[in-house]
């Protein structure tokens, strides 16, 4: 703004100083008004006390943390979450565990379902139709419970195999119910050991959950108190060299609970008065006779009595019908220097001892060849060409020939191994190409192991052999 002076010259007026609010009479009344909360309504008075308390909580926690100081506020907040999950499913647990079926109300299951079927003339079997299946669901309700009524749902009634009158057997359905009960209770148990809560077990906590089976188990109950903890070290490695592929140091629960282990172990449930012959004791890795087997193996190879195997000493097994160069890469791709001793010190501790026997044992599986597949790519590539096949069938070679059998062709091995899995690089074999072809096992074996190499050249007479008893 300009003003026009006495002597004509015009300049700019000085600018006019405002003072600042809080001078101002009316601000300074408006402040007290409203700090003292009259004349708000009802929601700005809810508003500002909320202020007032949090402003008030988070002094308290600055207080506090000044005095406390060592744990930072996030690892609280995580503390916090996981004890109030844990909570959570410890109570879904006892709820869900009130819903499921005990013993008692299976076998009265199992005897509903009798009264009420038809048998099949033709070959025998218990079998009902979807009328016979409605009505048996509500006798069962009335005996057991509402908590059985979810077996007797259509969806479920459809998943079994029906004959040409739409029935379906007994059997089945009510295996389908106690395979459901039994997996049900298995994840609430694992639950509870879940220390965590990150749906993951780690190897105390699965030994913890197969100490609490043994009881039930009616081939275990009998297992000598001193053994018991050795059993479920054993027990309990089945699950994680299955469903820790990655050796993280824990299992996927969701994984277990869908595992061959678990099924399994579940097995032993059977009496022993039932024909269970020791041949399939000792192939059930979680059978007592198993158990014992590995651990006077592992004692029997262990000469200087120290814990751990030397190379020496893990010739030994099988009788030494194993490869040279495969023990080497066994302890080149699988066991940790330095674990005992100095230096260079390497032996082979128990863990890894039972990894070795699971993949021996188990060569068919992904897991079982996954393991002996580095053992065999002897330069880390990630595939097999025919030099390697000729170094590593060059032991297997020599072993067949010290045993007194017929002069071999390297050359004509390595061919039919090529034929054999018909790999999709004909220059090199990789582990897709062995899990793909379906005979990753017996190749594994016929170049690792001179008494494989002898199954696959006596196959024929040996599958003879097997067809001879059954047709007496």
């Amino acid at each position: 703004m300009y003003s026009v002076s006495n002597d004509g010259e015009g300049h700019e007026a000085a600018p006019r100083k405002i003072p600042p609010a809080s001078s101002m009479l009316w601000v300074r009344n408006l402040r007290r008004y409203i700090g003292s909360g009259a004349g708000l309504g009802s929601e700005a008075l809810m508003e500002l006390e909320t202020k007032r308390i949090l402003l008030d909580i988070f002094k308290e926690k600055q207080q506090k943390s000044a005095e406390g100081g060592a744990i930072p506020s996030f690892y609280k907040k995580a503390e916090t979450r996981r004890r109030i999950y844990k909570l959570q499913s410890s109570e879904a647990g006892e709820k869900q565990s009130d819903l499921l079926l005990n013993a008692d109300d299976l076998d009265a299951m199992w005897v509903c379902l009798r009264e009420n079927c038809v048998i099949d003339d033709a070959i025998g079997a218990e079998k009902m139709n979807y009328e016979d299946f409605c009505h048996i669901a509500s006798v069962c309700t009335e005996q057991i419970g509402p908590k059985c009524r979810r077996f007797f749902s259509p969806s479920n009634f459809m998943k079994f195999e029906k004959d040409e009158s739409g029935r379906i057997a007994i059997l089945p359905f009510y295996l389908y119910v106690m395979r459901t009960v039994s997996l049900t209770q298995a994840r609430i148990d694992m639950s509870e050991l879940d220390e965590d809560s990150d749906g993951f077990l780690q190897p105390h906590e699965m030994e913890a959950y197969i100490r609490g089976l043994i009881p039930n188990l009616a081939q275990l109950r009998d297992m000598p108190a001193a053994f018991v903890q050795m059993y479920c070290r054993i027990a309990a490695h089945k699950f994680f060299f299955f469903c820790d592929p990655h050796r993280r140091g824990k299992a996927c629960i969701k994984k277990i609970l869908l595992s061959n282990c678990l099924q399994e172990l579940m097995e032993l449930h059977q009496e022993s008065e039932e024909e269970v012959t020791d041949t399939e004791q000792a192939e059930n890795w979680f059978s007592l006779t198993s158990a014992q087997r590995i651990c006077d193996m592992f004692l029997a190879l262990d000469k200087d009595m120290n814990g751990t195997l030397s190379k020496q000493e893990l010739r030994e097994y099988a009788d030494g019908t194993l490869t040279e160069i495969f023990i080497e890469r066994t302890f080149d791709e699988h066991v940790r220097r330095g674990k005992r001793g100095g230096g260079n010190a390497r032996e082979m501790d128990f863990e890894s001892f039972l990894d070795f026997v699971l993949a021996l044992e188990n060569k068919d599986t992904p897991e079982g060849l996954t393991y002996l597949f580095r053992c065999l790519d002897l330069h880390g590539r990630g595939f097999l060409i025919t030099a390697d096949i000729h170094t590593l069938f060059r032991d297997v070679h020599q072993k067949w020939i010290e045993g007194g059998n017929y002069e071999l062709c390297i050359e004509d091995v390595r061919d039919e191994i090529w034929d054999m899995v018909k790999p999709a690089d004909p220059l090199r074999i990789t582990l897709a190409d062995l899990l793909g072809c379906k005979q990753g096992g017996t190749v594994a074996s016929m170049l690792i192991d001179v008494r494989g190499f002898w199954a696959h050249d006596n196959r024929e007479n040996l599958l003879q052999e097997e067809e001879e008893p059954e047709e007496e």
